[in-house]
This record gives C-alpha cells, structure tokens and sequence, in this order.
C-alpha cells in the first residue's frame, strides 16, 4: 500500500512529513508534507503533483492502456517499477495480487 494514500486517508501529518522528505531524497526535488494528499492511483480524487503528471510508472501504465502496470508482462523486469518495490518491499507482491 502506499504511504501517501495511507496518510491522506487517515490525515496523518506525521507521516505525511516522513513520506514527503522519503520522496523529496528519492526524487531529487522539494516535496513539502501539504503535496502529500493522495488517494490513489486508479481511483478519481486528489493526487500529488508527483503522482498526478510526473509518475513515470503511472505515465507507462497509461500510455499502454493499462488500468495499473500489475497488467503489464513485463512487471516483474521493470526498472520503473523497480524504484517502488526497492523501497517497499509489499508493493511487488501487492501489485501481483491485482492480475
């Protein structure tokens, strides 16, 4: 599951400023805890800037017609998908469980 949903859900700022310096180191930009309202992927709602026009795994899934990349043969090879399951360990098995 995704922390930024997580957060978003249970309105957890705590954890809204974990997640926001997490992906400020993993991204090489300024992600401040206000940008981490996120309610998912594959649902209509809030997004974060990141998720909603930079994701290159979301960008990928869309461009193929995917409704996620769990569709994709290529899932478990994907070096876009790999910079998500390298630091959460759950998403890999999640995204399998979704096909």
């Amino acid at each position: 599951t995704c922390e930024a949903r997580i957060a978003t859900v249970n309105d957890d700022n705590e954890m809204r400023e974990k997640v926001a310096k997490l992906w400020s180191e993993l991204n090489g930009v300024e992600i401040s805890p206000e940008m981490i309202n996120f309610v998912g992927c594959r649902i209509d709602g809030v997004k974060t800037p990141f998720c909603d026009s930079i994701c290159p795994i979301r960008q990928c899934a869309s461009a193929r017609k995917y409704e996620t990349c769990a569709d994709c043969v290529e899932l478990e090879e994907c070096e876009k998908v790999k910079m998500i399951h390298m630091n959460n360990i759950d998403a890999l098995k999640n995204l399998k469980n979704l096909k």
